[in-house]
């Protein structure tokens, strides 16, 4: 599984728009859809954002792990 199917999955998993989630870790929906669908490398602040957010590692957002 790819990085932003990974933090697709998450969201989704949670029922949150890309909107909230955005607003959330302060960035735009635009910017949050391009990194979910894998048009724009995701900068490390805002993985590191994500994974605070969703409470797993940034390990496990990269695939590099199965253990949240």
């Amino acid at each position: 599984m790819k990085h932003y199917e990974r933090i697709r999955a998450l969201r989704e998993d949670k029922d949150l728009s890309q909107t909230q989630i955005s607003e959330k870790i302060g960035i735009t929906q635009r910017a949050y859809s391009y990194y979910e669908t894998g048009d724009r490398m995701i900068p490390p602040e805002i993985l590191c954002a994500l994974a605070d957010f969703h409470n797993v590692s940034v390990d496990y957002l990269l695939g590099r792990t199965d253990e949240p």
